[in-house]
């Protein structure tokens, strides 16, 4: 599941290794040396994102870039990570920690992700990790797992801001997977770059029982290109960005295509939404919308259905770390909030419930974790994937409830984070769409 060893991630190793040391601990400096890791990380993959723009070629040599899969000696599932998934991990935490969740309330009031958000997002590099070396990136692998491991870190702090975050990487990501040599090189340089650039797709459909294997959102061929019609719902950062992958049917099945912002016939409206609300959701608007034969993403190897994968288990994930907030914040109010002369949590039926939230988190964990394995072992994972989500949809929004039922009627409130987490965690079970790891 590791990445290849670099420089970097050597340097940084040592440092995380020292950060977590006993002298450190003891001496009460572990905090000033995570905050150096942190910034280290940030400062290291600005350096790479420099030093690729300077020294690569702008367009691509031969056919289209593809990430090779982690090297493995065993098809067993691995429960531990790397130690430089696990620097990764803790970077992203640390910025979801500092900047993510202080912000997170008043993103929610506003119903709009900070301006400054993806700028400062973009200083963290993961884009550096979606994009190949050909076209500015640093990309060798295609590690799904590190994928799941940022977008739960990402989730943790606040899953509306990481899923304005994830948007953008999630073009990156299927253009790298998916994309014909010529739509790499149209693409994907603009995403290395400094300036962040804002994409997202374009799944999911205001239908009951909508199946994102099914679009009703119609591609229809013609001589010169195709025709799109139809409606999507619930885009993140749909007015804002400048590519959109949009799934449609055609009349070989769904595919995906690439639709720049200001074509003819897109129209684009805020779509009020329970929560996830500094994700900017819209709804798009496609009339009679004439697009060339080279906005169909990818050749005759594109997979629809593992490219929805994809994005259920950037779900999962996603879910994961809101849930895992919900359980740190129950725990230290339980234990302080007393009634009766002593803490509630002493109450079996309050313990009990905090002690589900734990053991069904981890059951969501592993089996989004055991997924992301699979694929990057290359063996088939879509049953996985299924299985993830099938739980994770349901016990993410028994989290959310029962952290809102834990604080009685401070959990109503705005007061407290948990009401906010429980809207969040709502949209798993209904959304699709908007992330690709």
């Amino acid at each position: 599941m590791a990445n290849k060893p670099n420089a970097v991630g050597t340097a940084l190793g040592t440092l995380s290794r020292l950060a977590d040391s006993s002298f450190m601990r003891r001496h009460k400096l572990n905090k000033a040396a995570e905050k150096a890791v942190y910034l280290s990380t940030r400062t290291g993959f600005q350096a790479i994102a420099q030093a690729r723009k300077l020294f690569k070629p702008a367009k691509p040599q031969g056919g289209a870039s593809r990430l090779a899969l982690p090297g493995h000696t065993t098809e067993l599932f691995d429960c531990n990570i790397s130690e430089e998934q696990q620097m990764m991990k803790d970077s992203v935490a640390q910025f979801a920690g500092d900047v993510l969740r202080p912000q997170a309330h008043g993103a929610d009031e506003s119903c709009a992700c900070p301006a400054d958000l993806h700028a400062r997002a973009q200083e963290l590099g993961l884009m550096m990790f979606a994009v190949p070396e050909a076209h500015g990136g640093d990309a060798s692998e295609a590690a799904l797992l590190t994928n799941v491991l940022v977008a739960e870190a990402l989730g943790k702090g606040d899953m509306s801001q990481a899923l304005a975050i994830l948007a953008p990487l999630s073009v990156a990501n299927a253009l790298t997977r998916w994309g014909t040599a010529e739509q790499q090189a149209t693409y994907l340089p603009p995403f290395a770059a400094n300036e962040p650039l804002l994409a997202t797709l374009a799944i999911n459909e205001a239908r009951p029982l909508f199946n994102p294997l099914e679009p009703a959102l119609t591609a229809t061929p013609g001589d010169d290109g195709w025709r799109l019609d139809g409606i999507k719902t619930q885009v993140p950062l749909a007015a804002r960005s400048a590519l959109w992958l949009v799934s449609a049917m055609t009349g070989n099945g769904p595919r995906i295509f690439i639709v720049e912002a200001g074509t003819p016939g897109v129209g684009v409206r805020a779509a009020g939404s329970m929560g996830l609300h500094a994700a900017e959701l819209g709804d798009l608007n496609f009339d009679n919308v004439r697009l060339p034969k080279s906005a169909l993403l990818g050749d005759e190897t594109f997979d629809y259905a593992q490219f929805i994968d994809c994005g259920t288990l950037g779900w999962c994930a996603l879910a994961i770390g809101c849930a895992e907030a919900v359980l740190d914040y129950v725990i230290p109010y339980c234990n302080e909030r007393e009634a009766f002369g002593e803490p509630i949590s002493h109450r079996q039926a309050v313990a009990f419930m905090i002690a589900n939230i734990a053991i069904e988190l981890e059951s969501m964990r592993m089996l989004t974790y055991r997924a992301a394995n699979r694929a990057d072992l290359g063996l088939p994972w879509h049953r996985e994937a299924f299985l993830a989500r099938t739980l994770t949809q349901e016990k993410a929004m028994e989290i959310g409830s029962n952290g809102v039922q834990l604080l009685g009627g401070h959990g109503f409130t705005k007061e407290h984070p948990v009401e906010r987490w429980y809207r969040d965690l709502r949209a798993v079970a209904v959304l699709h769409g908007g992330l690709h790891l």
